[in-house]
């Protein structure tokens, strides 16, 4: 028997996240779920939410969700949502990745300047700050509350790059003409941009979880087989942006998937030991710790899809 609860689900505004799909459908509710939307700036502020029981569900990069379970809050990762959503981006002086073929001597041409990031501890502040550290490279980060202020600021000139999302990529192209200077899948390999996670009280309802879980695999193969017709729907929602924006966005990280696959689960257990270098969290965490694998083994039960070729991924000529 199916138990009623109404959850509390946090989520971002990053476009390409199932939320945006469950929002505009009304999957949840036709599948008996009643379901609350609070949006938050970023992954540490999910965080901070879950520590102050405000939600049951979130919508968040891992990085910030195990800072969180090192300081003791009750949740854990039942499925996965999206790999690699981390992109640097900078102005048209600087030169790409593909020009250099070398991350490195690609981000030497920050010494001494400053990249934009996100709040410190989600994703894409981990991610930089790893490579700073890692190679010992004299370039300062500057954290915003929100991504919004991070676009602003290189707008303005305030900052020299910029770390983020695809969606931010995007809207600095449109607004300052600034360029793709290493792409996703380079930066951090299977990257967990974002998973599903949940406080564990919600443990205790089974067919919440279940149910959530089979509408949020419907929508990340929605994104995946049809990102025309779910650009179309998010733009709609949104009225911000236009399909166009949501679709080339989708385009710069296609790799959508609910389950906790083997690199999905590998990459994010690979910044357990960074985390701890950085000073992000106090202890190693274990995988028991950080996964509870019960539920999307239920609904998942193909193979994972993050890393379907890019023709079967954009299902044809949608």
């Amino acid at each position: 028997m199916f138990e009623e609860k109404e959850i509390i689900i946090g989520h971002l505004s990053t476009l390409y996240h199932t939320s945006f799909i469950l929002m505009g459908t009304g999957w949840l509710e036709k599948s008996g779920i009643h379901a609350t939307w609070k949006l938050f700036a970023s992954g540490p502020d999910i965080v901070k939410a879950f520590e102050n029981k405000e939600i049951d569900i979130g919508y968040i990069g891992l990085p910030p969700a195990i800072i969180g379970m090192d300081r003791g809050i009750p949740i854990v990762c039942v499925a996965g949502g999206h790999v690699e959503g981390t992109v640097l981006i900078a102005g048209k002086n600087y030169r790409t990745y593909t020009e250099y073929d070398d991350i490195n001597t690609v981000m030497r041409q920050f010494e001494g300047k400053v990249i934009g990031s996100p709040p410190k501890g989600s994703i894409h502040d981990v991610i930089i700050n790893n490579i700073i550290n890692a190679n010992d490279l004299s370039i300062r980060v500057e954290n915003f509350p929100w991504t919004d202020f991070v676009l602003e600021a290189l707008v303005d000139g305030k900052i020299d790059a910029a770390i983020g999302t695809p969606s931010l990529a995007i809207a600095a192209a449109r607004a300052c003409n600034a360029k793709l200077i290493i792409p996703p899948h380079l930066l951090w390999p299977d990257n967990p941009s974002y998973g599903i996670v949940i406080r564990k009280e919600l443990i205790q309802y089974p067919d919440v979880i279940l149910r959530f879980l089979e509408q949020h695999e419907k929508a990340s193969n929605f994104i995946r087989i049809h990102p025309a017709e779910a650009a179309r729907l998010v733009s709609r929602l949104t009225g911000i942006v236009d399909e166009k924006f949501v679709l080339d966005a989708y385009r710069i990280s296609p790799k959508y998937c609910a389950a906790l696959s083997r690199e999905f689960v590998k990459s994010t257990m690979a910044f357990v030991p960074v985390l701890h270098r950085l000073k992000y969290i106090s202890n190693i965490i274990s995988g028991k710790e950080i996964f509870e694998y019960f539920f999307i083994q239920k609904i998942h039960t193909e193979q994972p899809h993050y890393n379907l070729p890019p023709s079967e991924t954009f299902g044809g000529n949608d």
